[in-house]
């Protein structure tokens, strides 16, 4: 059985920077992809960042040149490190890996962690 354990939020001041991340357990034959998501009050879950196995990366407009998204295959690992956080930043941040496990390698499905509150104050 999988475990998705998110790391790294908090409090932080607008300006300020954070680093979230991802860690996967099982046994995983590959991620093809993974990526944040997040989710203010009231609004729906959005992409914020999403990288590949062939480190391709994409990127919320709002987010990019702020946000940076990398992967630790070794260690079954993604982080986002959040520098210049805004007001407008502050959601619950959501992980979501596509895992393919060692005994069904050819079928990938998404898994999603519990979220981390990430919160910038103005």
């Amino acid at each position: 059985q999988v475990q998705l354990v998110e790391s790294g939020g908090g409090l932080v001041q607008a300006g300020g920077s954070l680093r979230l991340s991802c860690s996967a357990s099982g046994s995983i034959s590959s991620i093809p992809s993974m990526g944040w998501y997040r989710q203010a009050p009231g609004k729906e879950r959005e992409l914020v960042a999403t990288i590949t196995s062939a480190l391709s990366t994409n990127y919320a407009d709002s987010v990019k040149g702020r946000f940076t998204i990398s992967r630790d295959n070794a260690k079954n690992t993604v982080y986002l490190q959040m520098n210049s956080l805004k007001p407008e930043d502050t959601a619950v941040y959501y992980c979501k890996l596509e895992i393919a496990w060692e005994d069904t390698w050819w079928r990938a499905s998404d898994y999603w962690g519990q979220g981390t509150q990430v919160t910038v104050s103005s």
